[in-house]
């Protein structure tokens, strides 16, 4: 696999190439590959991130307490945030995953792409520093730190769109299941919100749950709450 249009969407030039690919190496693929999983670099790469995020807190926020700081970072470094930074970066279309996982949809997985996220990390330190990993972070991390800081930034979508609802439009808020489709192994649900009498955009998800989420997030961006 070349990996020479990965550095280039990472923005890192890698000395020792054998890093990126031990990053990208999910423990599925060990044995058929012979290669050493992420495992290691992904504990080194959220240890790194953590003091990356913290600090870039600490200096940004100086009137924000621990509590606050804490809550911030949490949302910042989340498996759901770290998805949403490396898909730019295609990192899924790199991962080297065991057959097993290939088959179950492993390029997909959020966690799993996380996962390689912070292996990155932690690769980029190990081979150029810290400024290369806290470049790195900043740059791809950009956009969800700065909704974050601004409150902007939220993956409880149904929590975050009733407390708009109850303080600012004060009707009911629901939600409809429109359909399902695909067999029961591996079934999409599709639901909207409802408020009041206005119906929102249909949204899906492979739970009923995962659905409703996605309905909230189309129904907030509705609202102008979020972007």
């Amino acid at each position: 696999m070349d990996f020479s249009v990965l550095e280039k969407n990472i923005g890192y030039k890698f000395k020792n190439e054998n890093l990126l690919i031990n990053a990208m190496t999910h423990s599925s693929a060990m044995n058929e590959h012979k290669n050493t999983s992420n495992q290691r670099l992904e504990f080194l790469g959220d240890a790194v991130l953590q003091i990356i995020i913290s600090d870039h807190l600490y200096v940004s926020l100086p009137s924000e307490n621990e509590g606050s700081l804490s809550k911030l970072r949490s949302l910042i470094v989340c498996t759901d945030s770290l998805h949403v930074a490396s898909m730019p970066l295609e990192l899924n279309q790199y991962l080297i995953l065991g057959r097993g996982e290939l088959l179950s949809g492993g390029r997909d997985k959020k966690n799993i792409i996380a996962d390689a996220y912070e292996s990155v990390v932690g690769a980029i330190y190990l081979d150029g520093g810290y400024e290369n990993a806290r470049d790195f972070v900043m740059r791809s991390l950009s956009d969800i730190i700065t909704k974050a800081m601004s409150g902007r930034l939220t993956y409880d979508y149904k929590t975050t769109l009733q407390e708009y609802v109850q303080a600012n439009i004060q009707k009911p808020l629901s939600y409809e299941l429109v359909k399902v489709e695909g067999p029961e192994h591996d079934q999409t649900f599709y639901s909207r919100a409802v408020i009041g009498e206005i119906f929102y955009e249909t949204a899906s998800g492979h739970s009923r749950k995962q659905s409703e989420q996605s309905a909230a997030n189309r129904a907030l961006k509705a609202l102008g709450v979020i972007d």
